[in-house]
């Protein structure tokens, strides 16, 4: 097939911004394609097929769109439109509607899904009423729930939140610390207090609390509850047991939706084939409104060391199997 030349104009765009430093954004998005891409002015000149100029083309007009959106363009954003490219061609950035990209306006900053498995992570929750998220630290599973959830609350879509997490390091039985059981629970629901404290001011925060609107409890504490009307997240999930995930997953009433995250290979049980979150992702995989979302290391939202040390464990851990 012949090769084809378009002329791509970039109108009213700060170019640096679109390209990148030093063209970093440009080199991510070559490293994609056997086209060349030349810059002149606010202009693209790309020579290749024609579907590649296509998808180009696409490419460079999300990125615009983000731009004005934004305000910026970064690395992660580039990310973001090559994966949805090459995991649907027919989805972009701008077809995704604002309120799934943009999930809840926490108190300094907008609370948003960054990358295209983040995206996807909050459509399947809005679809479904359960929704597993697996993954490793840093890919936003448990902040984009506290998200989701607090989104749900303000439409009045459910009346309460539940956050719990299995208190494995202290055996769920917390009787032996010193102070009441919120005392008791501070070092392990930290994480879940942290992203509150980003997306409501303390004093609501508080006054939620106080009203049970929202209830951090342990694992352990659940049983026997049926919680309907509520939004309910299971956090650290790879280290309840098989039967303490059966008591939780049962605990939804009407209109109750459920986010169950964890990292299977942080598995803190003594006998890991115990875990919980294992069994559910093989005994629910096929059930209707039950949805399983897998993050990466690509999809690390934290320090951009946080994704080189999990690919060096992993490369550890591989090691340690192939033995």
């Amino acid at each position: 097939m012949d090769l084809h030349e378009k002329r791509i104009k970039l109108e009213d765009v700060d170019m640096l911004a679109i390209l990148g430093y030093n063209d970093g954004h440009l080199h991510l998005i070559e490293k994609k394609f056997h086209s060349i891409i030349t810059a002149r002015g606010n202009s693209l000149i790309v020579r290749g097929k024609p579907e590649e100029i296509k998808a180009i083309e696409t490419i460079f007009n999300e990125l615009v769109y983000i731009l004005k959106r934004n305000g910026s363009v970064d690395e992660r954003d580039v990310n973001t439109v090559l994966e949805l490219l090459d995991s649907n061609p027919q989805t972009t950035v701008q077809s995704i509607n604002a309120d799934n990209n943009i999930i809840y306006y926490g108190v300094k900053e907008p609370i948003k899904a960054r990358t295209a498995r983040q995206i996807e992570y909050c459509k399947k929750v809005l679809e479904n009423d359960l929704v597993f998220a697996i993954g490793p630290a840093g890919t936003g599973k448990t902040y984009l729930a506290v998200a989701m959830a607090l989104s749900a609350l303000k439409r009045n879509e459910v009346s309460k939140i539940i956050l719990s997490r299995p208190a494995v390091e202290a055996g769920e039985s917390l009787g032996f610390l010193p102070g009441d059981l919120r005392e008791k629970l501070d070092p392990y629901i930290k994480p879940l207090t942290d992203a509150l404290f980003d997306m409501i001011p303390a004093d609501k925060l508080k006054n939620y609390m106080e009203k049970n609107i929202i209830e951090i409890i342990p694992l352990a504490y659940m049983r026997g509850r049926t919680l309907s009307n509520s939004f309910i997240i299971l956090d650290e999930a790879q280290n309840a047991t098989i039967t303490q995930m059966k008591m939780f997953l049962t605990r939804m009433g009407h209109h109750s939706k459920a986010i169950v995250t964890g990292d299977v290979t942080q598995i803190d049980l003594l006998n890991k084939k115990e875990s919980g979150l294992i069994n559910a992702r093989k005994i629910l995989k096929n059930i209707p409104s039950i949805e399983f979302i897998y993050f990466d290391n690509k999809d690390v939202v934290r320090h951009k060391l946080v994704a080189d040390i999990i690919k060096a464990y992993e490369k550890e851990e591989k090691k340690k199997e192939d033995k």
